[in-house]
């Protein structure tokens, strides 16, 4: 009766020690990453065309090219996906079957005010919640921007990026 105790003892220290590095994992991903699981859906790789937005290696990144193989009579179709990151400009690629399932990150589109701006940085002001937070200024949109203009703003995965001038103010 013992050996059976024991042994039944063994089996759920296995099993939370599973647990507990799924646990770890999963606190990694969160808390040092940044990554949330709301931040992320998942889509067909069948489905992504240049211009929508995808997951590689964990950055959010726009498609900019796309190229299907198909490879002799018993392979399976991949997909080479070559994008852009949304928040560091660097090209990056992607090799996947068709058939497989690709992250695709929530990025969500704002409006800010422009309340200073510096050499590299401009301070803006969240049309919404009037939240003021810095975010650097891409290279083409420097000679645009002035302080009081409007920009639209995307964010995804805890970070911000300013994509273009709306405009004039007030």
């Amino acid at each position: 009766m013992l050996r059976v105790l024991s042994l039944g003892i063994e089996k759920c220290a296995h099993r939370l020690a599973s647990v507990a590095s799924f646990l770890n994992f999963f606190i990694y991903t969160t808390l040092l990453c940044g990554i949330l699981p709301e931040d992320i859906m998942y889509s067909s790789m069948k489905e992504i065309k240049p211009g929508r937005f995808i997951l590689i290696d964990g950055i959010p990144c726009r498609v900019v090219e796309l190229d299907v193989s198909s490879p002799g009579k018993h392979g399976a179709a991949k997909m080479r996906v070559t994008a852009v990151g949304i928040f560091d400009g660097m090209k990056r690629t992607l090799l996947k079957p068709s058939s497989a399932d690709i992250e695709v990150p929530i990025i969500t589109k704002k409006k800010a005010q422009i309340v200073s701006v510096t050499e590299n940085i401009a301070q803006l002001m969240d049309l919404e919640s009037y939240e003021t937070y810095e975010v650097p200024i891409p290279e083409d949109l420097k000679a645009a921007m002035k302080q009081g203009d409007e920009v639209e703003v995307m964010e995804s995965m805890g970070k911000r990026a300013i994509s273009r001038v709306l405009g004039g103010g007030n």
